[in-house]
Protein backbone atom coordinates (compact mmCIF):
# COMPACT_ATOMS: atom_id res chain seq x y z
CA UNK A 1 0.00 0.00 0.00
CA UNK A 2 2.72 2.90 0.88
CA UNK A 3 3.92 1.68 -2.74
CA UNK A 4 1.63 2.47 -4.67
CA UNK A 5 0.82 5.74 -2.34
CA UNK A 6 4.44 7.01 -3.23
CA UNK A 7 4.00 6.35 -7.06
CA UNK A 8 0.84 8.16 -6.83
CA UNK A 9 2.70 10.93 -5.16
CA UNK A 10 5.28 11.16 -7.74
CA UNK A 11 3.27 10.59 -10.64
CA UNK A 12 0.90 13.98 -9.39
CA UNK A 13 4.01 15.95 -8.88
CA UNK A 14 5.54 15.06 -12.28
CA UNK A 15 2.34 16.54 -13.64
CA UNK A 16 2.34 19.31 -11.55
CA UNK A 17 6.06 19.87 -12.17
CA UNK A 18 5.52 19.63 -16.44
CA UNK A 19 2.19 21.27 -16.26
CA UNK A 20 3.97 24.41 -14.25
CA UNK A 21 7.21 24.19 -16.71
CA UNK A 22 4.99 24.29 -19.71
CA UNK A 23 2.35 27.29 -18.28
CA UNK A 24 5.26 29.80 -17.61
CA UNK A 25 6.87 29.21 -21.27
CA UNK A 26 3.37 29.79 -22.65
CA UNK A 27 3.58 33.48 -23.78
CA UNK A 28 7.27 33.57 -24.65
CA UNK A 29 8.88 32.09 -27.82
CA UNK A 30 12.56 32.18 -29.48
CA UNK A 31 13.68 34.55 -31.64
CA UNK A 32 14.86 31.94 -34.70
CA UNK A 33 17.24 34.50 -35.53
CA UNK A 34 18.95 35.99 -32.25
CA UNK A 35 18.06 33.28 -29.84
CA UNK A 36 16.48 35.60 -27.76
CA UNK A 37 13.19 35.16 -25.84
CA UNK A 38 10.28 37.33 -27.21
CA UNK A 39 8.18 38.43 -24.28
CA UNK A 40 6.94 41.71 -22.59
CA UNK A 41 9.96 41.74 -19.90
CA UNK A 42 13.08 43.88 -19.84
CA UNK A 43 15.21 41.81 -21.51
CA UNK A 44 13.33 40.16 -24.00
CA UNK A 45 13.09 40.89 -27.58
CA UNK A 46 9.73 42.93 -28.28
CA UNK A 47 6.63 41.05 -30.14
CA UNK A 48 6.40 42.28 -33.54
CA UNK A 49 3.42 44.18 -34.63
CA UNK A 50 2.56 44.32 -37.71
CA UNK A 51 -0.72 47.11 -38.32
CA UNK A 52 -2.37 49.60 -40.62
CA UNK A 53 -1.38 53.45 -40.49
CA UNK A 54 -4.52 56.27 -40.59
CA UNK A 55 -3.64 55.86 -44.56
CA UNK A 56 -4.18 51.67 -44.54
CA UNK A 57 -0.78 50.78 -45.15
CA UNK A 58 0.66 47.90 -43.15
CA UNK A 59 3.90 49.27 -40.99
CA UNK A 60 5.90 46.90 -38.75
CA UNK A 61 7.57 46.94 -35.61
CA UNK A 62 10.66 45.71 -37.02
CA UNK A 63 10.98 48.28 -39.51
CA UNK A 64 11.91 50.51 -36.96
CA UNK A 65 15.15 48.32 -36.06
CA UNK A 66 18.20 50.22 -35.80
CA UNK A 67 16.51 52.48 -33.63
CA UNK A 68 15.47 53.11 -30.18
CA UNK A 69 11.55 53.17 -29.82
CA UNK A 70 9.19 53.77 -27.87
CA UNK A 71 5.84 51.65 -28.00
CA UNK A 72 3.22 54.31 -26.69
CA UNK A 73 -0.44 52.45 -26.02
CA UNK A 74 -2.70 55.28 -25.90
CA UNK A 75 -6.31 56.03 -27.04
CA UNK A 76 -8.20 59.22 -27.97
CA UNK A 77 -10.73 58.80 -25.67
CA UNK A 78 -7.89 58.19 -22.89
CA UNK A 79 -7.63 61.32 -20.60
CA UNK A 80 -4.89 60.05 -18.97
CA UNK A 81 -2.97 59.66 -22.05
CA UNK A 82 -4.04 63.17 -23.64
CA UNK A 83 -2.02 64.39 -20.80
CA UNK A 84 1.02 62.61 -21.44
CA UNK A 85 0.93 63.62 -25.19
CA UNK A 86 2.89 66.43 -24.84
CA UNK A 87 5.67 64.76 -22.75
CA UNK A 88 5.55 62.15 -25.63
CA UNK A 89 6.19 64.84 -28.26
CA UNK A 90 8.84 66.66 -26.30
CA UNK A 91 10.91 64.18 -25.95
CA UNK A 92 10.62 62.92 -29.70
CA UNK A 93 11.44 66.43 -30.53
CA UNK A 94 14.55 66.74 -28.33
CA UNK A 95 15.83 63.58 -29.19
CA UNK A 96 14.62 61.76 -32.55
CA UNK A 97 17.72 63.05 -34.66
CA UNK A 98 20.18 62.45 -30.81
CA UNK A 99 23.46 60.66 -31.53
CA UNK A 100 22.93 57.76 -29.08
CA UNK A 101 25.89 55.06 -28.49
CA UNK A 102 24.41 52.04 -30.87
CA UNK A 103 21.48 53.55 -32.11
CA UNK A 104 20.65 55.08 -35.14
CA UNK A 105 17.90 57.83 -33.82
CA UNK A 106 14.65 57.66 -31.72
CA UNK A 107 11.06 57.04 -32.69
CA UNK A 108 8.06 56.59 -31.23
CA UNK A 109 5.46 53.56 -32.16
CA UNK A 110 2.10 54.75 -31.41
CA UNK A 111 -0.77 52.18 -31.17
CA UNK A 112 -3.84 53.50 -31.08
CA UNK A 113 -6.59 51.52 -28.76
CA UNK A 114 -9.84 53.28 -30.65
CA UNK A 115 -12.36 51.88 -32.30
CA UNK A 116 -13.59 55.31 -34.75
CA UNK A 117 -10.69 55.90 -37.04
CA UNK A 118 -11.80 59.91 -37.45
CA UNK A 119 -11.16 60.30 -33.81
CA UNK A 120 -8.12 58.85 -33.80
CA UNK A 121 -6.73 61.09 -36.83
CA UNK A 122 -8.31 63.73 -35.47
CA UNK A 123 -6.33 63.42 -31.88
CA UNK A 124 -2.77 62.99 -33.99
CA UNK A 125 -3.36 65.87 -35.75
CA UNK A 126 -4.67 68.06 -32.12
CA UNK A 127 -1.92 66.67 -29.97
CA UNK A 128 0.78 67.62 -32.74
CA UNK A 129 2.09 63.58 -32.72
CA UNK A 130 4.47 64.34 -35.68
CA UNK A 131 5.72 61.04 -36.32
CA UNK A 132 4.88 58.44 -39.04
CA UNK A 133 4.53 55.91 -36.55
CA UNK A 134 0.68 55.47 -36.11
CA UNK A 135 -1.26 51.93 -36.11
CA UNK A 136 -4.06 50.46 -34.88
CA UNK A 137 -6.31 47.65 -36.10
CA UNK A 138 -9.31 50.01 -34.62
CA UNK A 139 -10.21 47.16 -32.07
CA UNK A 140 -10.74 48.79 -29.02
CA UNK A 141 -10.14 46.63 -25.95
CA UNK A 142 -10.01 43.86 -28.36
CA UNK A 143 -7.14 45.00 -30.03
CA UNK A 144 -4.90 42.16 -31.32
CA UNK A 145 -2.11 44.50 -30.37
CA UNK A 146 -2.41 44.92 -26.55
CA UNK A 147 -3.15 41.07 -26.56
CA UNK A 148 0.24 40.40 -27.55
CA UNK A 149 1.32 43.03 -25.04
CA UNK A 150 -0.48 42.38 -22.33
CA UNK A 151 -1.80 45.65 -21.86
CA UNK A 152 -5.27 46.25 -19.94
CA UNK A 153 -4.49 50.07 -18.93
CA UNK A 154 -3.23 53.32 -21.01
CA UNK A 155 -1.57 54.88 -21.32
CA UNK A 156 1.11 51.64 -21.98
CA UNK A 157 5.04 52.92 -22.58
CA UNK A 158 7.54 50.01 -23.75
CA UNK A 159 11.04 51.07 -24.61
CA UNK A 160 12.98 48.97 -26.98
CA UNK A 161 16.54 49.28 -27.60
CA UNK A 162 17.92 49.02 -31.62
CA UNK A 163 17.42 45.26 -31.45
CA UNK A 164 13.98 45.70 -30.22
CA UNK A 165 15.34 44.47 -27.01
CA UNK A 166 12.60 45.78 -24.35
CA UNK A 167 14.75 47.94 -21.99
CA UNK A 168 12.22 49.83 -19.66
CA UNK A 169 8.58 49.58 -19.60
CA UNK A 170 5.53 51.19 -18.08
CA UNK A 171 4.69 53.36 -14.91
CA UNK A 172 7.23 56.46 -14.02
CA UNK A 173 10.19 55.29 -15.50
CA UNK A 174 8.72 56.06 -18.66
CA UNK A 175 6.05 58.93 -18.05
CA UNK A 176 6.88 62.59 -17.67
CA UNK A 177 10.26 62.98 -17.35
CA UNK A 178 10.89 59.59 -16.68
CA UNK A 179 10.78 59.00 -20.52
CA UNK A 180 13.88 61.71 -20.81
CA UNK A 181 15.82 59.94 -18.22
CA UNK A 182 15.81 56.54 -20.01
CA UNK A 183 16.85 58.50 -23.27
CA UNK A 184 19.70 60.22 -21.57
CA UNK A 185 21.24 57.10 -20.44
CA UNK A 186 21.70 55.74 -24.04
CA UNK A 187 23.55 59.12 -25.49
CA UNK A 188 26.34 58.98 -26.65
Amino acid sequence: MKKINIVLVLAAASVLTVGFIQDKSKNKKEDNISGAVVGINIGNKAPELKFKNPQDVELSLSSLKGKIVLIDFWASWCGPCRMENPNVVEAYNKYNKAKFKTAKGFTVLSVSLDQNKQAWINAIAKDGLVWENHISDLGGWQSQAAAIYQVNSIPAPFLLDENGIVIAKGGESLRGPGLEMQLDKLLK
